[in-house]
């Protein structure tokens, strides 16, 4: 399997890992909430969401160098010069993540200025690289 397959797998992994998150998030608070004004905590997820979805990216990829996703598929997020990276590369390459959609447009770019990866990892100066399997 190409390194790509394996992080469109591990992106997949990732969505249902935050879905899982705001599902918590959503019942937490609605424990605090009137319960016949449930439905309401769902106005919130437009703000949440990303909020969400940059705090799991940025913390797992710059402290663990990589996802739940890419750790079941064996990759890692790495600097181009194989350290680990900062913060502000790890937030810069996960914007297009926000709201998962324009992730598409970051990975077209990419492909049609004939980069290898997406067109933040080109600015960010990062690589997603597969990592050995031990047993």
């Amino acid at each position: 399997m190409s390194v790509f397959s394996k992080r469109v797998v591990a992106y997949i992994a990732d969505f249902f890992v935050v879905s899982a998150i705001m599902w918590i998030f959503s019942y937490v608070l609605s424990l605090f909430m009137d319960p016949f004004e449930l439905f309401e905590v769902y106005s919130y997820f437009p703000f949440v969401v990303p909020i969400i979805i940059m705090v799991y990216f940025t913390l797992l990829e710059k402290i663990k160098g990589a996802t739940v996703g890419k750790a079941l598929m064996y990759l890692e997020v790495r600097d181009i010069r194989d350290y680990r990276i900062t913060w502000g590369q790890a937030f810069a390459r996960n914007l297009t993540k926000i709201y998962w959609i324009p992730i598409i447009f970051d990975w077209a770019i990419g492909k049609i200025l004939k980069k290898d990866d997406r067109i933040l990892d080109s600015i960010t100066r990062t690589t997603v690289i597969e990592i050995p399997k031990y047993y």
